[in-house]
């Protein structure tokens, strides 16, 4: 079958590229509108990458005479790139529902914390966990995620705090990036706290000391992959300076850094991680205009998480002071015990309704830009030729259906695909 291709994806009446003269990321003025093909088709070669896109007329008279493992008549329906999650905690055991209670009678995540609950309790039950059980669980919310279009995850570790503990959460990340569909990209976030019975201090010199060289050897021989560094730079966690320290020892590794800062109290945070070339810092609740300016001017991505604030009752993100003034946005769930959400379509509409993003900006913000705050926007985040087919078919006659419905992807998302396989149909 020399001339065979995998997948036909035939007449569409939106295919949505995003980009399409191969950006690297989009800002500014770049976002008003997206790139969209109106009545068009999109082939998959069998390598999993896209060989072609366009009008669907052109499309059948150049592949007429090819073989297609699969084809999908798409009239009246849009395809849209994979969906990109830029920041999750999905390995983790120990049920947190009560906590939830506890927020809704007025505690806040600070209260909980210190009452040894919120990343304690579940650092807890995820050290007692068998490797096993936690590749069991991951595994289901990975597929919960992938229904609902997600096909590239940024994964955390960070409810070890021990090594041996942080070693296996990576482990269990990197069994699901072997066996599974969906591409991942692992995070070691061994200082997401302080371990009880130390201080910032000394949990930073066994991280430097300790953690760090075991994951380099680790992954020199082949048994992980690391693609980032994370440290949870908050009062009461991480200070500024230990939070450096902790991100330059990774940067030397080969890791990027890509961290908690600015959450609940104003720090510095994305002033440093502007500085230090980070690729990207989460949350940015409490940044300051001058750390605004410093991320637009370093192309340190914002992963805004709209979802945490929501949960947490904290004030919203500057999202549209990020846009004006160039910084790349993008988009994460933060799935964890204490933000339960598995859905980007229920992310983009609290992005939009909430943070005052328009359709196109949060899409771009979900696709394109999280991949590139993962470092991976050369080969995902758009419908391009030569990208990977990962890309999404929903049963709307306009692409803003993903996100106007409230709630409603599962009705919409009729075919979820990677590198060109069906991974879920409805």
């Amino acid at each position: 079958m020399p001339n065979g291709h995998r997948l036909l994806l035939e007449n569409a009446r939106q295919v949505v590229l995003v980009c399409a003269g191969g950006e690297r990321f989009l800002a500014g003025p770049a976002l008003r509108s997206l790139a969209v093909l109106e009545g068009a088709s999109l082939v998959v070669g069998t390598d999993g990458f896209i060989k072609a896109i366009g009008p669907a007329d052109v499309i059948q008279r150049q592949f007429s005479e090819d073989t297609f493992e699969e084809k999908i008549d798409c009239s009246g329906k849009c395809i849209l790139p994979g969906l990109v999650d830029a920041h999750t905690h999905p390995v983790w055991a120990g049920e947190r529902v009560h906590e939830f209670a506890m927020k809704l009678a007025g505690a806040t995540y600070m209260d909980i914390h210190q009452a040894g609950g919120g990343i304690n309790f579940t650092v807890e039950h995820t050290r007692q966990a068998s490797e096993e059980e936690l590749f069991c669980s991951l595994q289901q919310r990975l597929q919960c995620m992938m229904r609902a279009g997600t096909t590239l995850v940024e994964c955390k570790s960070g409810y070890g705090l021990n090594l041996e503990t942080e070693l296996k959460m990576l482990r269990v990340i990197e069994r699901a990036r072997r066996e599974m569909h969906l591409g991942l990209s692992a995070t070691y976030c061994g200082a997401h706290s302080v371990p009880k019975g130390k201080t910032a201090i000394e949990a930073a010199d066994d991280i430097i000391n300790n953690h760090l060289p075991r994951l380099q050897e680790l992954c020199k021989n082949g048994e992980l992959h690391v693609d980032n560094i994370d440290v949870f730079c908050e009062k009461g966690v991480f200070d500024l300076e230990t939070t450096r320290r902790i991100l330059e020892g990774g940067k030397k590794m080969g890791f990027q850094i890509n961290f908690h800062g600015d959450e609940l109290h104003p720090m510095k945070a994305a002033e440093l991680g502007a500085e230090l070339g980070a690729q990207a810092i989460s949350h940015l609740e409490e940044v300051s205009d001058e750390g605004i300016t410093a991320m637009a001017k370093a192309r340190c991505a914002a992963v805004l998480l709209p979802t945490t604030a929501y949960m947490l009752r904290l004030k919203q993100p500057r999202a549209r002071k990020m846009l004006d003034e160039g910084v790349i946005v993008s988009l994460g769930s933060d799935f964890n015990p204490n933000a339960y959400c598995f859905s980007m379509p229920m992310v983009m509409h609290l992005a939009c309704v909430n943070m005052r993003m328009s359709m196109p900006e949060a899409l771009a913000a979900a696709t394109i830009n999280a991949a590139y705050a993962l470092g991976k926007s050369h080969t995902h985040g758009s419908l391009e030729v030569g990208k990977q087919g990962d890309l999404i078919i929903i049963n709307a006659s306009r692409w803003e259906h993903l996100i106007y419905q409230f709630g409603g992807h599962h009705e919409l998302i009729d075919y979820v695909i990677a590198k060109g396989k069906i991974i879920y149909k409805k």
